[in-house]
């Protein structure tokens, strides 16, 4: 290098790492709270985090990966940055619930252009009351500063989910017969899938929505951790649990039983949520029941014999339908 050359700085080219250091120890205080039951076998903050799993007598360990999909823009333009956190934990969390899991560890991506720890701060916290919900620990991640890649005014989100449960205690999609009961738990509402569709019709309807409207419309995905709890105490076990995101039902659950030549004719409540109809008008009715949860974001499957114990199990609960040979899952708006 010349002598004369001018001396280039990480700084400079847009990434502070001094500031995404002292950004970990800031959110410290958010990290703990999510390992008050649960602890790491290490200290948080070390290059990979450790879980003891001796608890378990034969532990299966299940993972997941999700993010909060292109709703990110409209949490971003009206600054609902703690439900971009709730959302990202309950698109992940709910996955490895479906199978029974215990969640025990949670990280988190965020591409950024550059940090804000006002903004990341506020989507950790999201995080964070979720994850103390269900008693699972944040166990470290990766904020990636990236000015050039990642545009100005946007954030990327990923998630990544590891849960454990006992061998004998995991869900077994194999067993679902005809005769079975399918039991629908409600959403809030799109949660985050299907937001391309929606972005869309706003757009293209010129759909104006008041602040309280757009903070119903962007309400978080439900975090489903009290079903499989409640369902477990009062002695079911379930054939099969799902989170109902993008595919909708037909899809969501068509994947557990269509290939066995097993179907279910579903028949589910109206969507009784103003904000959701305000824009559920303009969509293609046979294209909307493929592409959102139609005001269904849970879905056990229990033997005929378990129903009545099972409607009990968290609020709202109602039989959405029963399962046969069509291969093939029909949904019917009552």
């Amino acid at each position: 290098m010349s002598s004369t050359a001018a001396a280039h700085t990480y700084k400079q080219a847009g990434v502070d790492i001094h500031e995404a250091a002292s950004l970990v120890d800031d959110i410290g205080v958010l990290v703990k709270r999510t390992q008050r039951n649960r602890k790491l076998a290490n200290p948080f903050g070390l290059f990979a985090a450790a879980y003891d799993l001796s608890a378990y007598k034969h532990p299966i360990i299940l993972t997941g990966c999700d993010g909060v999909g292109t709703k990110i823009e409209l949490l971003l333009k009206h600054d609902e940055l703690e439900a971009a956190g709730k959302d990202l934990v309950a698109m992940n969390v709910n996955d490895v619930l479906t199978t029974g899991a215990d969640p025990i560890l949670f990280l988190d991506y965020v591409g950024i252009p550059k940090i804000q720890k006002t903004q990341i701060t506020r989507i950790i916290a999201g995080m964070t009351d979720y994850l103390e919900a269900c008693d699972c620990i944040l166990a470290g991640g990766e904020t990636a500063e990236m000015p050039g890649m990642v545009p100005e005014g946007m954030v990327e989100l990923s998630g990544f989910a590891i849960g454990a449960c006992e061998k004998e205690d995991l869900l077994d999609p194999g067993t679902i017969a005809a005769g079975d009961v399918l039991i629908g738990w409600k959403s809030a509402g799109f949660h985050a899938n299907g937001f391309s569709l929606v972005r869309r019709i706003i757009e293209k309807e010129g759909l104006k929505f008041s602040a309280e409207e757009m903070h119903t419309l962007l309400h978080p995905t439900l975090l489903y951790h009290e079903q499989p709890k409640t369902l477990k105490a009062a002695g079911i076990k379930p054939k099969a649990m799902a989170h109902i995101t993008g595919g909708g039902l037909p899809e969501n659950l068509g994947r557990m039983f269509l290939k066995r030549g097993l179907g279910a004719k579903l028949r589910i409540p109206f969507w009784q949520n103003d904000v959701v109809q305000k824009v559920l008008q303009h969509a293609d009715k046979s294209d909307a029941i493929d592409t959102f949860n139609m005001g269904i974001g849970w879905v056990a499957i229990v033997s005929p014999d378990q129903v009545d114990k099972a409607l009990t199990c968290g609020s709202g609960a109602v039989v959405i339908g029963e399962m046969d040979t069509s291969a093939a899952v029909t949904v019917e708006i009552a």
